[in-house]
This record gives structure tokens, C-alpha cells and sequence, in this order.
């Protein structure tokens, strides 16, 4: 199971693409009940991964999955992969089941906005975003995440507050 844990930031970032694609077909509630399914699957995935760590020994519960080498620089060797530890899976959990709560409710919330897709699409983007951060490996792929969280964080409220 700790082999999918890529899986949990890659559906909310399917849920955001999907969104952004299809967004204003898809229309009202199907985008918000898109946004909330592909959440809801991150937290499934990141239960599974969690169960998966407390059946192993507690020397043998940090894993680092590589997806790809991202800088390759001289010596300097930074890649793409997701620490799966018993704390940043505990961090998982906590972002994707509160934010499929938050995405349930707001389908409802958000029942007749004008930027009822809008505000699903920043909220999965916003997920896939804190995922990134309570998995990331190593520092430097933190920074990119902190920078585009904060962002991302503002942009749902600025649709609640100029629709």
C-alpha cells in the first residue's frame, strides 16, 4: 500500500484539473460533489497507507517513494518523492478528512453562487497543495508549496467575497 502514496496529493490534483476543464459543464452541484469525491479518495488512500505503516515494525515505518528526479545539478541530486512516516500520513489524514468535510458542507453552502465551480476548483488546488507540504521529502520542495499555500488559500474566500 505505501507504494500508492502518490496517489494522495494526485486526486485532488485530478479533481482541480478535471474542474478546470470541465468545470461550467459538469455545473452545479456534480463539480462540488466531484471536488469532495476525489478528497474523500485521497483520505481513503492515506487510511490505507496508515494501516499499512502500523503493521509494520516501528523501525520500518518510514518510507520515501521516489517519483522522479526533479534537480539534477552536479552532486546536487533533489527528487520528487513523498515521505511516508507515521507523522506525515497522521498530517494526511487530518488535511483530507476536515477537507471532505469542509467540501461536503460547502456543497450545500455554496448552492446557487455564480462561482460555485470556481470555488471547488481552489479548494482542490488548495488540498493538493497542504498534501504536497505534510509529504514532501526534503526542503527544498517544501518552498515552492509555502509560497503557492498561501495563495491558494486566499483565492476560495475571495470567491465567497466578490460574488
Amino acid at each position: 500500500m505505501l507504494s500508492v502514496v502518490w496517489l494522495i496529493p494526485a486526486l485532488p490534483l485530478a479533481g482541480f484539473v478535471s474542474i478546470l476543464l470541465f468545470g461550467r459543464r459538469l455545473g452545479e452541484p456534480r463539480a462540488g460533489w466531484l471536488a469532495t469525491a476525489t478528497v474523500a479518495g485521497a483520505f481513503v488512500v492515506s487510511a490505507g497507507v496508515f494501516f499499512d505503516l502500523l503493521s509494520r515494525s516501528a523501525d520500518q515505518r518510514q518510507v520515501v517513494h521516489t517519483l522522479f528526479q526533479w534537480v539534477p545539478v552536479g552532486g546536487l541530486k533533489v527528487d520528487l518523492g513523498f515521505l511516508a512516516d507515521p507523522l506525515s500520513i497522521t498530517m494526511a489524514l487530518f488535511v483530507t478528512g476536515v477537507g471532505t468535510l469542509i467540501h461536503l458542507y460547502a456543497v450545500g453552502y455554496m448552492h446557487g453562487d455564480a462561482n460555485f465551480s470556481k470555488f471547488f476548483l481552489y479548494m482542490n488546488l488548495f488540498a493538493f497543495s497542504m498534501l504536497m507540504l505534510v509529504l514532501g521529502d526534503n526542503l527544498p520542495r517544501h518552498v515552492p508549496w509555502l509560497g503557492g499555500r498561501g495563495n491558494v488559500f486566499v483565492l476560495p474566500h475571495r470567491v465567497l467575497v466578490h460574488a
